[in-house]
């Protein structure tokens, strides 16, 4: 059996964003049943819970006593198990495994610390000088993804687990506006959110909150 562990809380500016809902995404797509634990923000500082996750994040993934942390690793792990998340062929795995890294890699970290500084008082004194470069610096990563999805539907021309990190990615924009003047990538955004899998997933991720209140 699968297991998820994450909060069952969060702000209401966090809320959709949490990464458990990558990888509820991808357990849905594939059809393997899961459960879930929730913890409160206390519980992340305890030994019990850094001896499963050492940074005191989510999620934390259990299956069959196999226990992983960081999100990226447990998505590859779910995308080995279904050619539903990644090709079998050698050219469909190396890009599927390309994009996953670049949605992390090359475009999170700069879109991640713009919504760090919108909603963190610990950046108000540092967020204003550099949030125009850092939105030119996000701009210029959201042009070169456009150039790369050129026409095709997904990022590896059909659905993959590239897109749902890229999906849940680009997400983190609804802080703003930058992806007004992308409207291929609104649409991919949309394209991939339309899929019963994430439909489930999100639902899920968000009833948690209600009931955890």
């Amino acid at each position: 059996m699968i297991e998820i562990v994450t909060f069952g809380w969060v702000p209401s500016f966090a809320q959709g964003l949490g990464r458990d809902l990558r990888v509820r995404w991808a357990l849905e797509e594939i059809g393997l049943d899961y459960t879930v634990r929730y913890i409160t923000f206390p519980d992340r500082d305890t030994a019990e819970y850094r001896a499963l996750q050492p940074f005191g994040q989510i999620p934390v993934y259990i299956e069959d006593g196999l226990e992983m942390f960081e999100t990226g690793a447990i998505l590859l792990h779910i995308a080995e198990k279904s050619e539903v998340l990644m090709p079998i062929d050698r050219e469909g795995v190396a890009q599927t495994r390309m994009w996953m890294f670049a949605a992390l890699n090359s475009i999170e970290p700069a879109i991640q610390f713009l919504r760090e500084i919108e909603h963190f008082p610990a950046y108000k004194n540092v967020g204003k000088p550099i949030r125009k470069p850092l939105n030119e610096k996000v701009e210029l990563r959201l042009k070169a993804l456009v150039a790369a999805l050129g026409d095709k539907e997904y990022l590896c021309g059909r659905f993959t687990a590239a897109d749902i990190l890229m999906t849940c990615v680009l997400r983190i924009l609804r802080i703003g506006a930058l992806l007004d003047p992308h409207p291929q990538l609104a649409a991919y955004q949309a394209r991939c959110e339309a899929r019963p899998a994430f439909r489930k997933a999100l639902a899920d991720h968000m009833a948690a909150f209600a009931e955890h209140a």
